[in-house]
């Protein structure tokens, strides 16, 4: 059995198969990060509009961690992971930076991590948001709560209720997903 897990708090919650219900103590659950959407990054991804098939030129944003000292505490799911998987996690979360969170949750033994956004990722969103270009995908927000509702009883409501709501100017569109080889 993997002695390494990943605390996931967003889509990861969608694509786990295996894992269980968990809380990370310390850190807020926050629309906080964002990519840019005009650009074609090896690997990655980019959205398009369900009914009209164009491209946007938005700031796509996912969720985030932040720290927080005053007793948040945010849900989510410990996945077990082995080194190849924490190597593709690692290129999957390219908008975020791993951290050892292993003090802040009740897990099985080992060493547990989770992704929290980078600074560039961080400035994306701010950009987005200042330029009134900054979205939300509706399949993204689907999945999630999905996933959440997968976890059991109460754990979606758990999550909207740790889950600080929209920036203003942030709106959802239906967007569909092309990932771009690598």
């Amino acid at each position: 059995m993997s002695t390494d897990w990943v605390f996931g708090y967003g889509s990861l919650t969608a694509d786990a198969r295996d894992g269980h219900a968990a809380v990370l103590r310390g850190y807020r659950r926050r629309w906080g990060v964002a990519m840019d959407n005009s650009r074609d990054l090896p690997g990655y991804k980019w959205y398009r509009q369900r009914a009209t098939g164009e491209r946007p030129a938005v700031f796509v944003a996912f969720l985030d961690l932040v720290a927080d000292r005053d007793g948040s505490a945010v849900n989510g799911l410990c996945l077990p992971v082995d080194a190849p998987l924490l190597e593709r996690l690692d290129a999957r979360e390219r908008n975020y930076e791993r951290v050892d969170v292993t003090t802040a949750i009740e897990a099985p033994r080992g060493r547990v991590w989770t992704y929290v956004g980078s600074r560039a990722a961080r400035a994306r969103l701010a950009r987005g948001l200042r330029e009134r270009r900054a979205v939300v995908s509706q399949e993204y927000v689907d999945d999630v709560e999905h996933g959440f509702r997968r976890l059991g009883d109460g754990q979606l409501d758990a999550y909207r209720a740790c889950t600080e709501p929209l920036p203003p100017g942030c709106e959802t569109l239906s967007l569909e997903r092309i990932d771009l080889p690598g």
